[in-house]
């Protein structure tokens, strides 16, 4: 494991300007787990990610209730899921995010609910909220697989 990575985003356009420059990177096998508290950025760091590697960025909503949203992209395919509402770690295999984790970029909010089938390649994304500043969203990384280490240069 290397030393985490903490990145204070001060409004909601530092966050999204963060997730271009992130998803500049990208390609398919690439993992992104978003860790946070409801409110704390999530959805929109994804967003702002899928719609920065779209050839023509479209809506993209959030997939909490679909659970599964895939963007065809210029990257290939983008895998944006919310695990939230699954109460069992067989309803991730019946989506099918397994497999997307080989051929897919995937972005995943809630990545606790995927218990042992968390990849251990898997880039983590912690958002913490701040009680004194309402914008303020504190971004701690951290990985394993040395394959984070140049991708995340253009974060430093």
């Amino acid at each position: 494991m290397n030393s985490p990575l903490s990145i204070d985003l001060h409004s909601p356009e530092e966050t999204a300007e963060l997730a271009t420059r992130l998803g500049a990177g990208l390609l398919p096998g690439d993992i992104l787990l978003l860790d946070g508290t409801i409110g704390s950025g999530k959805t929109h760091f994804a967003r702002s990610l899928i719609q920065s590697v779209m050839q023509e960025p479209e809506d993209v909503p959030s997939p909490t209730f679909t659970l599964v949203q895939v963007y065809d992209t210029d990257k290939g395919e983008v895998w944006h899921s919310d695990l939230y509402r699954l109460s069992d770690v067989e309803e991730i295999e019946e989506l099918g995010l397994t497999e997307a984790f080989d051929t897919a970029i995937c972005l995943i909010e809630w990545p606790d609910k995927l218990g042992s089938l968390t990849p251990a390649s898997a880039l983590m994304l912690s958002f913490k909220t701040d009680d004194d500043e309402e914008e303020l969203r504190t971004m701690t990384i951290t990985w394993s697989d040395p394959k984070w280490v140049s991708k995340l240069e253009s974060l430093r």
